[in-house]
């Protein structure tokens, strides 16, 4: 079995796919779907977003760390701990929504990842591969991000626990990285994106987002006929 960490999403991959975002995307999609939502329609543009608003929908999503103009949310899994019960959150963010369409395009599992469901998220993973999981790492703005890294590596370390992988260089890395470092939330606020959220005063979400394994759900992408043009439907897993 391979085991494939991607410092940036470059696509092509087969199997089972692991996307992580860790500030702060796929830890939101997390505690959404914790909270109830029914479904998390992550989109291509903020535009295909707005066209979807309906009565029932929520519009969440950030651009440079800030709530996008004319949604409902940002992107922030502390405002996020509210009822969502029924109700279907629709998602674009500067960059872990694109990291999914690029898993999507050829995944054949496509599940989301942070370190608050990082063992969850590693379970599910092992137990539907059958050649290769494919850590993808978001990033920020097309730079690698040490935060997503760091839980790449944390993911590494239960998918080893659990069984033999053929390891790229950059699961390599990313282990080496989680090794160095013991502490999550040392971690996020060493990162470049982590300090940055803390200037704009979301030092919360650098916290919460640094919780290690304290959910059990885990997005899973499930394509359907409901699924609108521009988008990628997860539920919980």
């Amino acid at each position: 079995m391979r085991l494939r960490t991607d410092l940036l999403p470059h696509g092509g991959y087969p199997d089972v796919v692991l996307v992580i975002d860790v500030l702060r995307a796929t830890t939101t999609a997390v505690t959404y779907l914790e909270h109830g939502a029914e479904a998390l329609w992550l989109t291509a543009s903020p535009d295909v977003a707005l066209g979807l608003r309906t009565e029932g929908r929520v519009l969440a999503g950030e651009r440079g760390g800030l709530p996008i103009p004319g949604f409902d949310l940002g992107n922030s899994p502390v405002q996020s701990g509210q009822n969502f019960t029924g109700r279907v959150v629709v998602m674009n963010t500067s960059n872990g929504t694109g990291a999914a369409h690029v898993a999507a395009q050829t995944g054949k599992h496509v599940f989301l990842a942070a370190l608050t469901n990082a063992h969850a998220a590693a379970r599910r993973a092992r137990a539907l591969a059958t050649e290769e999981i494919a850590v993808v790492c978001a990033g920020t703005d097309g730079h690698v991000g040490l935060e997503d890294v760091y839980a790449a590596g944390v993911i590494s370390e239960y998918l080893l626990a659990m069984g033999e992988f053929t390891l790229d260089d950059g699961a390599r890395l990313a282990l080496t990285l989680r090794r160095s470092q013991a502490n999550p939330l040392d971690a996020l606020r060493g990162s470049g994106h982590g300090q940055y959220l803390e200037r704009l005063g979301l030092e919360a979400d650098v916290q919460y987002a640094a919780g290690l394994s304290t959910s059990t759900v885990v997005p899973v992408l499930t394509p359907g006929l409901e699924t609108p043009e521009g988008a990628l439907r997860f539920v919980a897993g």
